[in-house]
């Protein structure tokens, strides 16, 4: 349609950037793009193209004479020129000077006036007005406004941000570019204070480079930058009273960082490089120990550190730069972990009151990792999620342009490194390194964007890598023309110095009076530890002992008045709240569970055990993909209203409640979420942190998180866990990826009494491990969790515990089926077994009855198989005196499950007097198969030959 008769163009209300949008929109509305915001398309079907407004109000502006006379083509050289500003705002970045090394692609003609049917004269024709709304004192015609652009768009910081789609925050980053509040005028201190810090890091890589020549450090050279960001950022946060700044890292730099972010002294860097021992963390007198051969420890530039950083208003707040294994990224939501739990104040029932103005994380990641690791995109996604959000993250690309040693056009399919966070609408900023006043820029307004909106903000901080990916590698080898360029290119110290001095800021001897300062600290530092004076070392990460297990007798039972009060209380909801009724009949079937003669089952149990934890005054925090209900339909924590969804929890309304409960549903990962577990349990240590696997299959993808945090953190870097892993095993003929946590994975990382792994056969047995667990948080005897669960056998009559048991006992590390008939000296095969193989074979004895072969068995489960109950199972053994057999049964394949764990520990304990075997099915490549047919079959055997009912081998 065109313009209607006697109405004014609603055309006329869009300026500059505006008037741009609206015709890249009106194009994709042209082109049937049905994303068009509806507003728009509204006006475009009324009143047709922007380009048909009437121009009486601008007519005002030409000068008689000018060479755009004509009203329709004066119209459509201002439209060009605003597209062509807009095009400069969104992709100026592309022709921007970000590379200190030079681009090799880079595009000069991106915005020549040809390509948009304009000249020199049409710019100046054109007043600023029309085309810049409110445009900056000085920019009168559209030649100035273009000009001007590009020096603020194509310099050495350059932005994304088109695809961000909140128009506020489009606006807000726009003006903080436009309006100057970028361009920070540096006093003279500030600027020679920046260069000292410039030649402090360089001055530190260097020594290191000459004093230790060859051992790996992973240099920070060629993105100095970083550590001046880094203080930017931490000043800013420190001034407006954050408590905590995370901060989570890999290699490069890292020591660089360690030594001026975190202040860790360079004599005690210097020790590390010289191996000097030591010096052991105490224990508690009252602790049992085994004394062992060192620790294990890690190499130096893994190692995190805290620092106390205080302003002039004596506010206070902690660094923390996390440890971190050569697994690079697997650090992020560890971080984002840390950062959530300085954020929550725990101590209040309800779900905790988070502040995220009292901590932030920032990340640094490696240019191949960033789109290279899975993780970093599994972390991002974290960041608006209720459960997990941390309030904004600010993350920087330390951009080496090279990983290892590959070209970016081998490790990524994307023009940037940072492209991935576009996904996600996270503004982007690229930063020359060799600025360090823009990269000071850039810092200040990724702060300011994080404080505004709360979101993720990165920084991609181009440089390049003055040595190869260590001090060992020859980079010439694979990056001869890059090496050349690299080895004749001034280093950022050297520029800025120049700078300086050409500005007249500071003579050639004030910048060597500099230099020599921090080289004669380095080698005062140094002297100190070749002549034996170094200061006691403040990060020594684990003391030379390994704890002993949590006690076996821990008194976990509670009252039985307390749970039927509990439960009572479980089993209240707000008369209005409509619960759907078919899991009414379920949750009320619970009420009689505590009476003489109830049974407790699996998931009122693990209720029961929350509700006390809570009691006791412990935090608990639980997620994972379907935990509020529960994968198997069967925890129902969180109700939902069947006519509203509404939801109402009732553990977070328990009148006994004296601590915070949270439960979050998380995204489909689990990589990042265990490595956000991990990292809220370590900073909470207070908090009985669970994390649930949809199916234990599924935490595989998380492998990673196991190996290198949640059972070595304590021994490499003294960092203590409780975590609590529930990851739901047995073979139920479902195929290979719904029946094995591989626990054979978990207890080949058994060592040094690092965690506990069970498997466990009742409701009581669960109530009291989750108890057990809560009571040795904040002790020394705290350790990972990680718990075999049941699938089928939540609702299985028996698993269900009688109530006695939960207020009488505590957990057993391992039990003794009840008696199958026969006396002591008739048992010829002690069968040792655990979790769902003990619950099957106790239902074929039961439908069995009276036989005589059974006189001759008896069952142990094994509910904790590490630590082993050696102890227990030895004493039980010495109990049958015409023992022949020990045998193990297990459901999973030969070379997966508990079998080759505990078969060594079986050959010591029958000393070679009695015949150790192995019941299950034969050796595997896969868990599992997928025939539920024969998968009942198979099981059938096991069970029938490990109770004599069948000679026919299964093993």
């Amino acid at each position: 349609m065109g313009i209607q008769e006697n109405q004014k163009s609603p055309w006329r209300n869009f300026h500059g950037p505006n008037l741009g949008y609206v015709m890249e929109q009106y194009e994709r509305h042209e082109n049937g793009d049905e994303n068009v915001d509806p507003e728009l398309k509204e006006l475009f079907l009324t009143w047709g193209s922007p380009l048909s407004f009437e121009t009486s109000h601008i007519k005002e502006d030409i000068e008689p004479g000018s060479v755009i006379s004509n009203n329709t083509a004066y119209m459509k050289k201002v439209l060009q020129v605003a597209k062509l500003l807009e095009d400069i705002r969104a992709h100026g970045h592309l022709a921007a000077s970000i590379n200190p090394l030079g681009e090799k692609n880079k595009e000069e003609v991106l915005f020549h006036l040809n390509k948009y049917d304009l000249t020199e004269e049409d710019l100046k024709a054109i007043p600023s007005s029309v085309v810049w709304e409110n445009a900056p004192k000085g920019i009168n015609t559209a030649a100035d406004a273009v000009q001007r652009l590009k020096e603020l768009y194509t310099s050495t910081l350059a932005y994304e941000f088109s695809h961000v789609h909140t128009k506020e925050e489009k606006v807000w980053l726009t003006q903080m570019i436009e309006k100057g509040y970028l361009s920070r005028s540096f006093s003279k201190e500030e600027q020679i204070s920046l260069l000292k810090r410039l030649t402090a890091v360089e001055g530190f890589e260097q020594f290191l480079h000459k004093t230790f020549v060859g051992q790996k450090r992973f240099s920070i050279e060629g993105v100095d930058t970083l550590v001046p960001i880094l203080d930017e950022v931490i000043r800013n946060g420190n001034g407006d009273g954050a408590g905590h700044v995370m901060i989570g890292m890999a290699h490069r730099g890292r020591l660089s960082v360690l030594a001026h972010v975190l202040e860790k002294p360079y004599n005690n860097i210097f020790a590390e490089f010289l191996h000097a021992a030591r010096k052991p963390l105490p224990v508690a007198d009252n602790i049992k120990v085994v004394v062992t051969e060192g620790w294990t420890g890690d190499v130096k530039y893994h190692l995190g550190r805290n620092r106390v950083v205080e302003d002039s208003q004596a506010h206070v707040t902690r660094i923390t730069l996390a440890n971190n294994p050569s697994h690079l990224e697997f650090v992020d939501p560890v971080v984002e972990g840390y950062t959530r739990a300085a954020q929550e104040n725990r101590s209040n029932p309800g779900y905790p009151e988070q502040n995220v103005n009292e901590a932030f994380a920032i990340l640094v990641h490696g240019d191949a990792a960033f789109p290279g690791q899975g993780i970093v995109a599994e972390t991002l996604n974290l960041g608006g999620l209720k459960g997990y959000q941390t309030g904004g993250t600010i993350h920087i690309i330390a951009n080496n342009l090279v990983g290892f040693t590959t070209d970016s056009h081998d490790s990524r399919s994307t023009r940037y490194a940072s492209d991935l966070a576009k996904g996600y609408e996270i503004p982007i900023v690229h930063v020359n390194a060799d600025d360090p006043e823009a990269c000071l820029a850039a810092a200040y307004l990724a702060y300011q964007y994080r404080v505004r909106f709360k979101k993720d903000f990165l920084i991609d901080l181009v440089g390049y890598r003055r040595f190869g990916h260590n001090e060992m590698d020859d980079p010439m080898v694979t990056q001869p023309q890059v090496y050349k360029e690299i080895t004749k290119h001034p280093t950022v110290r050297a520029l800025y110095a120049a700078q300086l001095q050409e500005s007249g800021m500071l003579s050639q001897a004030e910048v060597e009076r500099i230099n020599n300062e921090i080289q004669a600290v380095l080698q005062a530092e140094y002297d100190l530890v070749a002549n034996g004076e170094k200061e006691d070392r403040d990060d020594a990460p684990v003391p030379d002992v390994i704890v002993q297990g949590i006690p076996s007798l821990m008194k976990t039972g509670v009252p039985a008045d307390t749970l039927r009060q509990l439960n009572r209380d479980l089993l209240q909801w707000p008369e209005t709240f409509h619960v759907y009724p078919k899991l009414k009949k379920i949750l009320e079937r619970r009420e009689s569970a505590l009476e003489e003669g109830g049974k407790v089952e699996w998931a009122l149990a693990e209720a029961l055990a929350l509700a006390t934890i809570l009691q006791d005054g412990k935090p608990i925090r639980l997620t994972g993909q379907d935990s509020e209900r529960g994968t198997f339909a069967q925890r129902h924590i969180v109700l939902h209203d069947s006519e509203t969804n509404e939801t109402y929890s009732p553990l977070h309304r328990l009148p006994q409640a004296k601590a915070s409960f949270a439960i979050h549903n998380s995204p489909l990962s689990e990589a990042a979420v265990v490595g956000f577990e991990y990292g809220y349990n370590v900073f909470a240590p207070e908090t009985l942190v669970l994390w649930e696997a949809q199916y234990g299959d599924f935490a595989n993808t998380a492998q990673a998180l196991f190996d290198q945090f949640v059972s070595a953190g304590r021994a490499k870097w003294g960092q203590k866990s409780g975590l609590v892993l529930l990851l739901p095993h047995g073979y139920e003929g479902q195929g290979p990826e719904h029946s094995s946590a591989r626990p054979e994975r978990f207890l080949q990382l058994a060592a040094e009494n690092n965690w506990t792994v069970a498997n466990l056969t009742s409701a009581a047995q669960y109530f009291h491990i989750l108890r057990r667990q809560a009571a040795s948080l904040e002790t020394e005897y705290v350790r990972p969790l990680v718990i075999m669960t049941p699938k089928s056998l939540l609702r299985n009559s028996l698993t269900a515990s009688p109530a006695e048991e939960l207020s009488s006992q505590c957990f057993q590390t391992m039990l003794e089926q009840p008696k199958l008939g026969g006396k002591a000296e008739k048992v010829k095969r002690l069968i040792l077994t655990t979790g769902k193989m003990a619950i099957d074979l106790a239902a074929a004895v039961d439908a069995a009855g009276e036989q005589p072969q059974l006189d001759e068995i008896h069952i142990l489960r094994v509910e904790q198989l590490y630590p082993f109950p050696k102890e227990k199972i030895e004493a039980a053994i010495k109990r049958y005196p015409n023992l022949e057999e020990l045998v193990w049964v297990q459901e999973e394949p030969k070379n997966m499950g508990a079998w080759h764990f505990i078969a060594p520990t079986l050959y010591d304990l029958a000393a070679s007097r009695i015949k150790v075997g192995y019941i299950g099915r034969p050796d595997r490549s896969s868990p599992s198969g997928g025939d539920p047919a024969l998968h009942k079959k198979e099981q059938d055997r096991i069970v029938k030959h490990a109770l004599k009912q069948s000679s026919v081998l299964c093993n």
